[in-house]
């Protein structure tokens, strides 16, 4: 614990040397594992509690490395990681030495877990493709890339020992984790003591936001975490900046705006405002986004029970293999096709097609349609098709629905009912898919999952403590979307037998 206070007053007196202010009511807090902030007196809705210089970001704009990065056209991660890796490679002599030393050597990201636990741990979760992927591409990242840079001439002469895939990995991890989009000229950069406030989904204390330093006027601009997605395209700046589902946009290539200094627009600021009252004594907590727990695990190392923006993704060769377990290829694809000429398709990521499960586990309307259209009798599918022939799909994205005359309604899907999709077939097929989905994450049950977190230790198995979590979390999904299909399946059953009850009292 001496050395964990000791990092922490040297980083102090390194923020106030910089011109770095925070308010005397934050108390960081360092267990030897991780740093919190809490609040030594009531913070009230409106208190700013740090303002931090764009210049003691590390940026590449403001990195000793930002001649070699540019020379080289790096840009977006790749760019950042060169600049963490240079800096760290100089030890004291940074200008960010307390800061740095202040960061874990990496996060425990499932980028950085080896292939034997990537394997075990994350077996039939919605990261155990993606992970797999994200390390092959990381390494042709670092061979393409980084690589060469080792050849760089004077002044940089830089140091193996810095530069290999372990610490090109590191950086990455880091950057993952606590990079924010700061503006369009500095793009994307570490955040001294922004970085530093833990997350907790919907619970934003703070805010945090760029600013005139000469003004007390708030920019259009808020600064937000970073999303961190392993991509060849990754020097390719983006020119986004707002995000809708909690994901931040990597804006760190080049900049139109005036480049004459050296630290380009050095008159700005970033601010840290309370958007919540927080009393004394408790965690002052910022939030990555609305964010599920894959996408936690992923970019931050972490999960949380009971995290209401949980998915599961049922991909369509899924539902394309349930289909033809019933059907022949020829009938599956000719209902796919008619799907797809009413207008509809699944979600798209990576060429891959799915569709979304959300926590409650209700299924993506896309995914009902299909399975109704894949079920349709024979004579009704020919019936469809040629109406849908007849009168073409000039409306657009449409739905259909079989009326009670035996006519077909085509109706946008917007207006498409869930009800009446729910048919007895259509409902266990979705049991069916819940099974084979379920099926991925191996031999052990939900329940056995949930003893294991029982009798697990967060501290000591950090990594099998947050795939636990993960793997619950989309299981229960599973879980609940096997109800969702009973009580759809019951319901759709009580109005049959309410139309047959009425169609005899009429008799």
């Amino acid at each position: 614990m001496g050395s964990s206070s000791r990092r922490l007053r040297a980083f102090k007196r390194w923020m106030r040397s910089q011109g770095i202010d925070f308010s005397d009511a934050l108390q960081f807090t360092d267990d030897g594992e991780a740093i919190s902030v809490r609040a030594l007196c009531d913070l009230k809705v409106g208190d700013m509690v740090a303002r931090i210089p764009k210049t003691m970001c590390l940026t590449v704009k403001t990195s000793g490395a930002r001649g070699l990065i540019e020379s080289a056209g790096l840009g977006g991660s790749l760019g950042l990681s060169v600049a963490v890796m240079y800096e760290r490679s100089l030890g004291q002599s940074s200008p960010w030495a307390p800061y740095l030393h202040l960061l874990p050597p990496h996060e425990s990201l499932p980028l950085l877990w080896s292939l034997h636990e990537v394997d075990s741990l994350l077996c039939g979760t919605e990261l155990h493709k993606t992970v797999k992927e994200d390390k092959a591409i990381i390494y042709e990242d670092w061979k393409e890339n980084i690589l060469p840079l080792l050849d760089s001439p004077l002044p940089f002469n830089l140091n193996p020992n810095f530069f290999g895939v372990e610490e090109y990995l590191a950086a990455r991890s880091l950057i993952a984790s606590r990079s924010f989009a700061i503006d369009e000229f500095h793009g994307s950069g570490m955040v001294p003591l922004a970085d530093l406030f833990n997350h907790k989904t919907g619970a934003e204390d703070i805010h945090f936001t760029s600013v005139s330093s000469h003004s007390d006027s708030k920019s259009d601009t808020d600064c937000s975490k970073n999303d961190f997605e392993a991509n060849t395209g990754d020097n390719e700046p983006s020119s986004e900046n707002s995000y809708s589902d909690g994901r931040g946009s990597d804006t760190s290539g080049g900049s139109d705006l005036d480049n004459s200094s050296v630290l380009g627009d050095h008159t700005t600021a970033l601010e840290m405002i309370m958007v919540k009252d927080v009393k004394v004594g408790n965690e002052v907590f910022n939030t990555y986004g609305l964010v599920g727990n894959a996408a936690l695990l992923h970019r931050y190392g972490f999960t949380e029970p009971d995290n209401p923006f949980d998915i599961v993704n049922i991909d369509l060769e899924l539902v394309s293999q349930w289909s033809l377990s019933l059907f022949s290829g020829r009938y599956s694809r000719a209902k796919l096709s008619l799907w797809r000429r009413l207008g509809y398709s699944g979600c798209v990521s990576e060429n891959t097609e799915y569709f979304e499960i959300s926590s409650d586990g209700e299924p993506q309307i896309e995914l009902l349609i299909l399975l109704y259209i894949m079920l349709l009798p024979e004579d009704t599918y020919h019936k469809l098709d040629l109406t849908l022939s007849t009168k073409g799909n000039s409306n657009g994205s449409i739905g259909m629905i079989l009326s009670k005359k035996g006519k077909f309604m085509l109706e946008k899907a917007s207006e498409v009912s869930k009800d009446l999709l729910l048919t007895k077939d259509v409902c266990n097929a979705l049991r069916l898919l819940a099974d084979m989905r379920d099926s991925f994450y191996g031999s052990n049950s939900m329940k056995d999952d949930i003893e294991a977190l029982g009798n697990c230790c967060i501290r000591r198995k950090r990594k099998l403590y947050y795939s636990l979590i993960l793997r619950i979390s989309e299981r229960g999904i599973l879980e609940r979307l096997r109800t969702y299909a009973a009580s759809g399946a019951q319901s759709f059953r009580t109005a049959k037998r309410s139309s047959v009850r009425k169609k005899l009292k009429k008799t």
